[in-house]
């Protein structure tokens, strides 16, 4: 049974992805992981370097915490970097160096260019929480309180499991389940009643190996075979197409 959410009937929360889920921040993102590695590859090899490409950032980086992806997607190219400390400036040859250099291009572009909802996803929110539903935020971004507060949708969620929260907490972030966990034990909800709506790879294989009640993968970049193997149960291409309000 679905209700007009689009939903089990036994869901009694949801926790929403951010970039790429509520707003449309993927591909600045995108384009800043791109821009960052591109510059350190260039830099390492000289003008025959292998550019960073969109696989590159759909296998390792997307969903990821700013330093595991890094990690990843160097390790995929055979280059290992010290870990150095998170405050290391965004000059530096370490793994939290090269993360920081590209949340300094992030906060750049959305300074400039602002950051936009997907509307259809702010309908189904409200309509979710009209129902009854719980709401959960959750994030690998540090900069999560930030945006939302700049479309005005601080409001829409009961609680935020974002990168400074994982942080403080010490939970290791997407693939693994655990701040979508977190997310439902503080909304005082089982996983297996929860619905977990997510744009990333790494996020879909968070929601199947938390065995959550429904995993919703929003396509937004036309991978939609890829997100149904890595977990979903429904792919969207917008959150209006699952009913409600939207």
């Amino acid at each position: 049974m679905t209700t007009q959410l689009g939903l089990p009937d036994s869901i009694r929360a949801c926790l929403f992805d951010l970039d790429g889920v509520v707003t449309r921040t993927a591909v600045v993102h995108a384009a800043a992981w791109k821009e960052t590695f591109d510059a350190f590859l260039r830099e390492r090899d000289g003008t025959d370097f292998r550019p960073f490409t969109d696989s590159d950032y759909d296998r390792y980086v997307d969903g990821r915490p700013r330093a595991d992806g890094v990690r990843v997607f160097l390790a995929s190219r055979g280059i290992e970097l010290p870990e150095g400390d998170p405050d290391d400036p965004p000059g530096a040859r370490t793994v939290n160096g090269v993360g920081n250099r590209k949340n300094a291009l992030v906060l750049e572009k959305i300074r400039t260019d602002g950051v936009e909802p997907y509307d259809g996803t702010l309908r189904y929110i409200d309509a979710v929480r009209a129902a009854g539903l719980a709401t959960a935020i959750v994030s690998s971004s540090a900069n999560t309180l930030d945006v939302l507060r700049s479309i005005d949708a601080e409001r829409l969620f009961d609680v935020r499991i974002d990168g400074v929260v994982a942080r403080e907490r010490k939970l290791p972030g997407k693939p693994r389940p655990d701040t979508f966990l977190a997310a439902a034990r503080d909304l005082g909800v089982e996983p297996s009643r929860a619905a977990v709506f997510e744009d990333a790879l790494a996020g879909m294989d968070a929601g199947r190996s938390g065995h959550f009640g429904y995993v919703v993968g929003v396509d937004r970049v036309g991978q939609t075979d890829a997100l149904y193997a890595h977990g979903a149960d429904r792919v969207v291409e917008d959150l209006a197409e699952l009913g409600g309000a939207a």
